[in-house]
């Protein structure tokens, strides 16, 4: 596949790691007003960097936008005459539902909207996807490509600003529950690259006993309290102290400015 990344910053960049890092590619365009910051990517052979979208988009068949808000009307503006049955389109782009999409370059193309988070770079991302009516066509060959770098799952539009919250913040969050288990394990006396590595691996080891189970959360917290014993203490403790509650109104309160920004 021939793939343009049109806005190679933190987002775009993650992307291309993680497609590359998967043979996913036969060629690839990383497009970005200052392309010194990203010239070491041609390293990889099969790799072009440029600051002209015109050239990345003649010449890609996949077309995976990773601009800011601001700037992606303009560029679909500047490249839509060079769009062909050949092009999908794929749009990162939080908040810019698919209608805007078709106002500008017709509903005639291949739409697809995706939200991939930052561990796409590991292999590890959760991507939603949606598309418009012609991009369906498409769908799965843009599961595909995320799949090869994590999970993907489809789901109506009207879903992928909840979708934002829990999977693109979502990543932030767990860190900082994660930072929090580094810093409990620190107090108990462990050094902070032990505490870290604790943390981690615990954290992917309950991830991935509900992934390969199937089980829901609290069958697997069933299998680890006993009566009157540390870790329902532990447990009651948190929710004592607002565990289950804070995180809620945090997922609340950022699902609430994401609906702020649309409004905007």
């Amino acid at each position: 596949m021939k793939i343009a990344i049109i806005g190679a910053g933190n987002l775009g960049l993650s992307i291309a790691k993680g497609i590359l890092n998967t043979n996913g590619a036969t060629k690839m365009f990383l497009t970005k007003r200052n392309t010194e910051a990203i010239s070491k990517y041609e390293n990889y052979g099969n790799v072009t960097v440029t600051s002209d979208n015109r050239e990345a988009v003649s010449n890609s068949d996949i077309l995976i936008f990773a601009v800011q808000p601001g700037h992606f009307s303009k560029i679909l503006e500047d490249v839509k005459d060079l769009l062909n049955d050949n092009h999908v389109i794929i749009s990162t782009i939080t908040g810019f539902e698919i209608y805007k999409i078709e106002n500008i370059i017709g509903p005639d193309n291949y739409i697809i909207r995706s939200m991939p988070n930052t561990a796409i770079s590991v292999e590890a991302s959760m991507t939603c996807l949606c598309s418009n009516k012609k991009g369906q066509k498409r769908i799965e060959l843009a599961k595909s490509i995320f799949n090869r770098m994590g999970h993907s799952m489809e789901i109506p539009e009207a879903q992928m600003q909840a979708a934002t919250v829990i999977c693109a913040s979502g990543i932030a969050f767990w860190m900082r529950l994660i930072r929090a288990t580094t810093q409990g394990a620190i107090q108990l006396g462990f050094d902070a690259k032990e505490a870290q590595e604790l943390a981690m691996h615990t954290c992917n080891g309950a991830a991935k006993l509900l992934i390969q189970s199937g089980n829901h959360p609290e069958e697997e917290i069933d299998r680890v309290t006993t009566p009157m014993g540390c870790t329902i203490q532990g447990l009651n403790e948190m929710e004592h102290q607002g565990l289950s509650s804070s995180l809620i109104q945090g997922i609340v309160a950022s699902y609430d400015k994401i609906t702020e920004f649309k409004k905007k």
